[in-house]
């Protein structure tokens, strides 16, 4: 089962041989009704050790930043000279449902050919762009890019002295390049492709410089297939101002910041000291350096010193907690369960041993489920090679500690590494569906017949179901028909509002949302692992116009 030695029969290109190099990311300032040309196409690019062959938006990745003030409407072209049909989703935004970018709202763009987008950007904060086809593929070979919505109101965000925006990745490199994908199947469709290499603004090598005693704004978006980043930044002061979409009800200090794929988080963060500081990701078991910040002992030109003291409040939502509350002991109107089916098929023997891929003492002589951690057993050959395959990583910022011992029951309900790293290569859609269950109708992802009017509030519940064969966490998002907002995760009333697009709901949680329905149209909702996405793990609702008969 040695893969990283293995070439898939039907891969997808590899080799960097006249490609060009990838180049630094543009900012691109647009005002209402500017326009602007995207191309997407291979470069080659170092990582670490290694010059891979990757994907880009204009020739950098991440793709451009698009830069664009609250309530405008800018017109992208996009240019398809990858390496198969293609679209852009512009994740986040409230936009005119026919440019929202997947195979239901749009006719995929064929290679050669090109497609124009009329983006609306309704509301302040980061965003962000990517394929909504293949996004297991497009993705990890670097297909994303930001976009940026500056507010009308000087004061929506507080001053700060400079901004930072910073992409969340991981790749898996084996043998010198990007770990093969096939063309016609999705591969580790159990837990998702997990990478070897973290990347920071597309770097494994990122450093940035700041001055003594500056405020500097941090926004941050997780675009890894299906790793949990959590940040942390120690020897500084960091304040949470703003998540998917705009202002938290309260800022506040914080420690660390979680984000699951496609969530954004916008920090202030004050450094009083010069030195160097490192950008880190924590999980249980072991810290990453993602990149360091390098303070220079330089007065800043003006010191924000006492505006980042104060924590301020969001009356928009202050006040919106007072109306949605009651919404918390309601019944929800539309519940969700998650659900995975897992089928490996048993080797044509009398006797057969099943076992746990995770903990492999657990065995028995049915594919029973685990009783510490609630995943399927899998016939016993199938499991043998368990742990970190490919795990040395590149650059100087990889540091492993031992090998984890933790499993589905254990780690704050994440799974913050491939821990059945073989099991989850030989997964795909053909012998693991992942499932979204209506609990009222008992339909599955696209057999889900929901439609909503303009102004619904609709009153959501996720429940991941540990009676699965694979109990794990899922971001769930929803595209442009509105946004939501969390009331409460297993009961316990959301202490701090903001408006999202995805939210995490860890393994065995329950999630209740309440969406606020605004745009017309065909939407999708689905989790952001690549790998379940494109394992079917999704659905598409109706949204009519509030006077529709």
């Amino acid at each position: 089962m040695d893969h990283a030695h293995s070439k898939l029969v039907d891969e997808f290109p590899t080799e960097t041989e006249g490609l060009p190099e990838a180049r630094p990311a543009e900012l691109v300032e647009l005002e209402d009704g500017g326009e602007y040309e995207v191309e997407i196409a291979p470069v080659k690019k170092r990582i670490g050790d290694a010059v891979v062959r990757m994907l880009a938006y204009n020739g950098s990745v991440p793709g451009p930043t698009l830069r664009a003030p609250e309530g405008s409407t800018i017109t992208v072209h996009v240019t398809n000279n990858g390496d198969l049909d293609a679209t852009v989703h512009w994740h986040g935004l409230r936009l005119e449902n026919r440019y929202d970018g997947t195979h239901e709202t749009q006719a995929p763009i064929p290679v050669g050919q090109r497609f124009t987008y009329h983006v609306q950007v309704p509301d302040p904060g980061v965003y962000w762009y990517h394929p909504h086809i293949r996004e297991d593929y497009g993705q990890e070979m670097g297909l994303y890019g930001n976009i940026l919505v500056t507010p009308r109101s000087r004061d929506y965000w507080a001053p700060a002295n400079r901004e930072l925006l910073i992409t969340l990745d991981d790749v898996l490199i084996e043998n010198g390049r990007i770990a093969p994908f096939s063309e016609s199947d999705t591969t580790h469709v159990a837990m998702g492709r997990f990478g070897n290499v973290m990347l920071v603004a597309g770097d494994s090598e990122q450093s940035y410089e700041v001055k003594r005693g500056e405020v500097v704004r941090l926004f941050l978006t997780n675009t890894a297939n299906t790793r949990v980043f959590n940040v942390a930044l120690p020897g500084a002061q960091v304040k949470l101002v703003g998540g998917d979409s705009g202002r938290y009800e309260h800022e506040q200090l914080v420690d660390e910041l979680l984000l699951a794929p496609s969530e954004r988080v916008v920090v202030d963060v004050f450094f009083a000291d010069a030195g160097d500081f490192a950008l880190e990701h924590r999980t249980p078991d072991r810290t990453y350096g993602l990149a360091t910040i390098t303070v220079r002992d330089e007065a800043p030109d003006r010191s924000f010193a006492d505006e980042f003291a104060r924590t301020r409040a969001n009356h928009e939502l202050t006040d919106l907690r007072q109306r949605v509350e009651p919404l918390v002991a309601r019944p929800p109107d539309k519940a969700l369960s998650f659900v995975a089916e897992l089928d490996l098929g048993a080797p044509e023997s009398a006797e057969v041993t099943y076992v746990c891929p995770m903990h492999p003492e657990v065995t028995s002589e049915q594919p029973n489920r685990c009783p510490k951690c609630g995943m399927k057993l899998v016939p016993e050959g199938l499991a043998g090679a368990h742990g970190h395959h490919g795990q040395e990583g590149h650059g100087h910022h990889q540091h492993h500690h031992s090998e984890p011992e933790h499993g589905h029951d254990t780690a704050q309900g994440i799974e913050w590494e491939d821990d059945m790293v073989e099991v989850n290569w030989i997964t795909t859609p053909a012998n693991m569906r992942w499932k979204l269950v209506d609990q009222e109708t008992g339909a599955e992802n696209a057999e889900i017949d929901w439609t909503f009017r303009v102004g619904d509030q609709v009153k959501l519940r996720l429940v991941n179901e540990m009676d699965s064969d694979h109990p794990m966490p899922h971001p769930f998002h929803v595209h442009g028909a509105g946004r939501f907002l969390i009331l409460a995760r297993d009961g316990a009333v959301e202490p701090n509002l903001v408006w999202k697009d995805t939210v995490l709901v860890r393994t065995g949680e329950t999630v209740d949302v309440l969406l606020d329905v605004t745009n017309p149209g065909h939407w999708m909702a689905h989790c952001h692992i690549a790998e379940h996405h494109e394992s079917g793990m999704m659905f598409s609702f109706n949204v009519i116009s509030a006077d529709a008969d």
